[in-house]
This record gives C-alpha cells, structure tokens and sequence, in this order.
C-alpha cells in the first residue's frame, strides 16, 4: 500500500468507530494483530481481542467520539493524533481496577501508532495521559490541588 492508501484506510478506522461499524474496523486487521494501551499496560491480542480493546472505551463512554487532528504514515506504519470525547457513565477499567461512572464529560489527545503489513494492520500502541483522563473522571486530584495534609501526632516531651 501506498502513505495515502495507508492514511485513508486509517482515517476510515476512525469514522467507522464513530459510527461504531466495528466489524468493518477488524476487517482491516491481520487476524493475529496486537493492540497495546500504553498507559494502562493492557495488551489485546486477535480480532477478539481489539474487539474488547474498543468495547472497553464504548463501555466507559457510550457517547465517546475520535476527532482526527493529524494523520501521517509511511510506507507500512500510520501515525494519528485525535481527541477523544465522551461522558464517563459506564465502568472503565484501569490498571487500578474499575473505576465506576462519574457522569463527568472528558477531552483526552491521543497518539495512535499502527503498523501496516500488506493490506492489513497489524499493531497498534496507544498513547495518551492517563492522569489528564482520570483527573477530568475525578479519580485523581485537579491539577494545581495540594492534596489533604493529614495531621501528624505531637510528639510529647518525656
């Protein structure tokens, strides 16, 4: 394939998730492709596997939407940068554990980088910040918040 074949075929995975056409999204992939969510460590192997990968977003955020910014690729890799919208009213599971929904509205950047091999893609490591993401869900503190100083006991003269 060529970078513009390559480019369209990824901004298509982005307006096929919007439209939440995921069965036309893994036709585009190699059976034994592997999804990596970097900030949280989870690995998602197989078109089983991205399928739970994109559940897990669509869980969270059922209104959650990708706005592509830029999309630059080669001859056998593609990278996007987009915003990730969506209200947090499903559970979303972190390297914590599950954080329940807050029905609070999120706007995260993401950069995607995906590996191309023949027609199909094969890889694909996202990268984000997750404390930008958590913060906006309220399970960290706002930036600039101090957080709660905890009284320490007075020592008492012996």
């Amino acid at each position: 394939m060529t970078p513009r074949e390559i480019e369209q075929k990824t901004r298509k995975m982005y307006d096929d998730f919007n439209a939440r056409e995921f069965d036309q999204m893994i036709a585009q992939l190699a059976n034994d492709c592997e999804w990596i969510n970097v900030p949280f460590g989870a690995r998602f192997v197989g078109l089983e596997g991205f399928r739970q990968f994109l559940q897990g977003w669509v869980t969270a955020m059922p209104d959650c939407t990708l706005d592509v910014q830029t999309v630059r690729c080669g001859e056998d890799f593609s990278v996007a940068e987009f915003i990730g919208r969506g209200t947090h009213t499903g559970p979303l599971t972190g390297p914590a554990g599950t954080l329940e929904p807050t029905s609070r509205r999120v706007e995260v950047r993401f950069c995607e980088v995906v590996q191309v091999r023949g027609d199909k893609f094969t890889s694909g490591h996202l990268y984000f910040d997750a404390a930008t993401l958590l913060r906006q869900i309220g399970a960290m503190p706002s930036e600039g918040v101090a957080p709660k100083k905890t009284e320490q006991p007075q020592a008492r003269p012996h």
